[in-house]
């Protein structure tokens, strides 16, 4: 259990948990906050650097349209989630069932996780689908925001498993925040699919 409260005893300073502080503790939240910013770089190293690659990629194709830059926002971002998932798939298996509600069920789904989202990667990037891809993704990141949520509802310590195993990243509103943005992105799409549709007609 983390350090959460500290005392100087003679020039020495004591750490205790909450189970364990005296009256003399001081409360460390500086210790807490930082800790839980540490743990959680990698996932956001990896929104920043989805970030650069989609207006990378704009640029180099000269396509600057906000649609563009929300079909390479999601290429990249099930691109590079799912190759994390794969260098341990039965590891990301095993985390992945401790909180989303379908792979709770089916082990079956959890092993195959990474390799949709790899496929919706390729999808969005050569633009690919059309509305039954952004449909599935707005029901495959729906469900997955359910799982999310239910999950920091209970309040319990488990880790987020969307780099896989190889970082330990912990289960927080940013991954909820992460799965609600794709559900949105992919719903809009499929709105803005209907509304051209209809000033066509």
């Amino acid at each position: 259990m983390a350090a959460t409260y500290s005392e100087v005893i003679d020039t020495v300073t004591h750490y205790y948990c909450d189970h364990h502080k005296t009256d003399g503790t001081t409360k460390i939240l500086h210790a807490v906050e930082e800790s839980t910013f540490k743990k959680l770089l990698p996932l956001l190293s990896m929104f920043a650097a989805i970030a650069i690659l989609t207006i990378g990629t704009m640029i180099v194709r000269q396509e600057y349209s906000s649609m563009s830059g929300m079909m390479y926002m999601m290429a990249y971002f099930f691109l590079v989630f799912g190759l994390f998932k794969l260098t341990n798939l039965r590891g990301f298996a095993d985390a992945y069932a401790t909180y989303d509600i379908v792979a709770q069920k089916s082990r079956i789904y959890a092993l195959t996780y990474p390799f949709i989202e790899i496929i919706l990667g390729i999808l969005y990037f050569f633009s690919l689908g059309g509305i039954y891809r952004d449909l599935f993704t707005f029901v495959l990141m729906s469900i997955g925001t359910l799982g999310v949520w239910k999950a920091l509802q209970k309040k319990d310590d488990i880790p987020c498993a969307c780099l896989g195993t190889l970082f330990s990243v912990p289960m927080t509103k940013v991954t909820l925040f992460e799965n609600l943005f794709m559900a949105l992105m992919a719903l809009y799409m499929v709105l803005a699919i209907f509304t051209m549709g209809h000033m066509a007609m």
